[in-house]
């Protein structure tokens, strides 16, 4: 059985486990931005501006003292993994999963259920998106730096 379950396990190179953690946070970014765009677009511009403005600054707050400190640990995390070929789900902690969830739940919750007026829910959905999106740079920065360096080792070795 256990043999059964390793060969089922989906592996990625460590490498294009850093692309899809990259992915999967600006994905959601832009996500959550989008919707946030939705909502907004039914104001006018001097309506829009203030929500807008203090989302972006919400989204620096996150990214700087959040997400990014968050994104650096993973890339070493992934990096420190055993093997060459790791699962493909360990682009993120295992115990970061029940938290993921919790905020899906939370964000659908306040979407669907809240009485708190879309405009506000934007600014939060902004600051969020913006964080994760900004913090999934740090993950294509390190598989550029890992594809120039292996491009270095590569002209090295036949130099």
């Amino acid at each position: 059985m256990d043999d059964f379950l390793i060969k089922c396990k989906p592996v990625l190179e460590k490498r294009w486990l850093h692309l899809l953690a990259g992915l999967m946070w600006s994905g959601v970014g832009v996500m959550l931005i989008s919707l946030a765009i939705g909502w907004l677009a039914a104001l006018t511009f001097a309506e829009t501006l203030p929500f807008a403005l203090v989302g972006v600054i919400l989204a620096f707050i996150i990214y700087r003292w959040g997400f990014s400190k968050l994104a650096d640990k993973n890339v070493v995390r992934i990096g420190a993994l055993a093997g060459g070929k790791v699962c493909l789900f360990a682009f993120q902690e295992w115990k970061s999963y029940p938290l993921v969830l919790f905020m899906i739940g939370l964000g659908i919750t306040l979407r669907v259920y809240s009485p708190i007026p879309k405009p506000y829910l934007a600014v939060l959905y902004i600051g969020i998106g913006g964080g994760l999106f900004l913090s999934s740079l740090h993950y294509y920065r390190h598989v550029w730096h890992l594809g120039t360096t292996e491009n270095t080792d590569r002209i090295e070795q036949h130099g």
